[in-house]
């Protein structure tokens, strides 16, 4: 499970000594309402100051006090008129993301002092948000909640370290990583791996270990479809020991998250590394329950980081797939990756037994020579949001679709590549402004609406929000 978000609260006061002490208690009561409110709620920890700002000093020290205390981000909190310069000195000293917050209260001038440090903050280029109301208001609540979701997203990719197995995929542009650019956006580190380390560390494999992992998917998974050459027992079992082989060095190494090649040293060679990108993704193995570890096919680094940014905010497992079709008949398009998905999605149950049993393991397609299973389900129906990083001339931006996943017959699986895992989904808009516009092969998704929360996202990133829509 991701931790939970941690929030620090300053409240900002007057700054002549005389009025502040007219006025302190009042400012508490703004803070302690607040903090109360949140603490009562659970699903953040809150961290106040024993004082509140109301000089320049202050201002600086209570900031910087709450910095080292490695908060994701800071509340100012207005009761009452405070100096804007106390702010804007606060946010220069402090921990950042800021969120300006002020009671719709007609007795103090609470909300004109949110204004006028907002505009201290822009003129200093600092962003911001703002929340006006009530916090005992569920919608002025939950706007402070999922501010601080949304900065323990951004601050936990500081400092990540990202497995990059293999070089550029199939001579995809749009999978390939900048260190640079990655280093400065976001904080993230770099590690090339050869994939040939996976083919070393998994001769190391204890065979109890395969045996386990093998009985285990003997009795779970709904089908197995050997075929008695490129998919047989101990192929699978070639396909557990690369998987458990790649845990190692994803604990070895202290990655984060990771990308694999794949084609076509693995696949044509050794074996796909399906099962790898199946189970990683995975809430679950043999071994039990899990955190989910991002892994991205054919090396896609720029999928990779959407889906860690998506498995941060919605400590769920994240869908890799490939856009394949446009059913014109029935109106939805068509996404199927070569070979893997996580099979959380076969069901979105909580037992594994109850997705594993919409599972087949098919033999990889003739292509791919090394042999192996591809892992075939259907993604359960759903409200679902598609999300993915894009660059033009090295700048970023997030393309966001609210969509829903539907269901079809099985039999249009084998409209395209029965073999692979298959996501239907009806967009909210003409398909053709999807292919128009969208600048990769590969989109990511989870469950439910989460347009508003990768908006704030984006903006605490400076990333451009593409919000692809009629």
């Amino acid at each position: 499970m991701s931790r939970k978000p941690v929030l620090g609260v300053l409240g900002f006061s007057d700054g002549d000594p005389e009025v502040h002490l007219q006025l302190k208690g009042i400012v508490q009561a703004q803070v302690d309402a607040i903090v109360d409110a949140l603490r009562a709620d659970g699903r953040i920890d809150v961290l106040v100051t024993d004082t509140q700002v109301n000089s320049v000093q202050s201002a600086k020290h209570l900031a910087e006090e709450m910095k080292k205390k490695n908060v994701d981000a800071t509340l100012f909190s207005y009761g009452v008129f405070a100096f804007p310069n106390f702010s804007a000195i606060a946010a220069q000293n402090g921990k950042g993301p800021f969120l300006l917050a002020a009671n719709l209260n007609p007795d103090w001038p609470g909300m004109v002092a949110m204004l006028a440090a907002g505009g201290a903050l822009h003129h200093l280029g600092i962003d911001h948000f703002r929340v006006a109301g009530d916090v005992q208001q569920p919608d002025v609540l939950e706007q402070i909640v999922t501010f601080a979701r949304c900065a323990m997203v951004v601050n936990s990719l500081n400092g990540m370290k990202y497995g990059l197995f293999g070089g550029r995929s199939l001579g995809m542009y749009s999978s390939t990583v900048s260190m640079q650019d990655w280093q400065k956006l976001f904080g993230i580190d770099v590690e090339h791996i050869d994939q040939s380390e996976i083919v070393r560390e998994a001769e190391n494999i204890p065979e109890e270990e395969v045996e386990k992992a093998f009985r285990w998917l003997t009795q779970n998974v709904g089908k197995i479809a050997y075929n008695g050459t490129t998919f047989t027992p101990e192929k699978l079992k070639t396909q557990i020991r690369h998987y458990q082989a790649t845990k190692k060095l994803i604990d070895e190494n202290q990655l984060d998250f990771i990308g694999v090649k794949c084609h076509y040293e693995m696949s044509r060679h050794y074996c796909t590394e399906c099962l790898s990108a199946a189970f990683l993704n995975d809430p679950y193995d043999w071994d039990g329950p899990k955190p989910p570890c991002v892994c991205a096919c054919e090396a896609d680094s720029d999928a990779a980081l959407t889906m860690e940014i998506l498995k941060l905010l919605t400590d769920d497992p994240v869908i890799f797939m490939d856009v394949r079709h446009y059913d014109a008949e029935n109106d939805v398009m068509v996404f199927c990756n070569c070979g893997s998905q996580s099979t959380y999605y076969a069901a979105a149950s909580d037992d594994y037994k109850e997705n594993l049993a919409k599972v087949t393991l098919y033999p990889a397609l003739d292509i791919y020579a090394g042999g192996g299973c591809h892992v075939n389900m259907q993604t359960k129906p759903g409200k679902a949001t598609i999300a993915r990083l894009c660059r033009s001339e090295g700048k970023y931006r997030m393309v966001i679709i609210p969509c829903e996943f539907v269901s079809m017959p099985v039999e249009k699986e084998a409209e395209t590549t029965k073999e692979w895992p298959h996501v239907f989904a009806k967009l909210p808009f003409d398909h053709q402004i999807f292919l128009n516009n969208f600048d990769a092969n590969h989109c990511h998704a989870v469950y439910g609406n989460h347009v508003d929360e990768l908006k704030m996202i984006c903006k605490m990133l400076h990333i451009e929000i593409d919000m692809l829509e009629a």
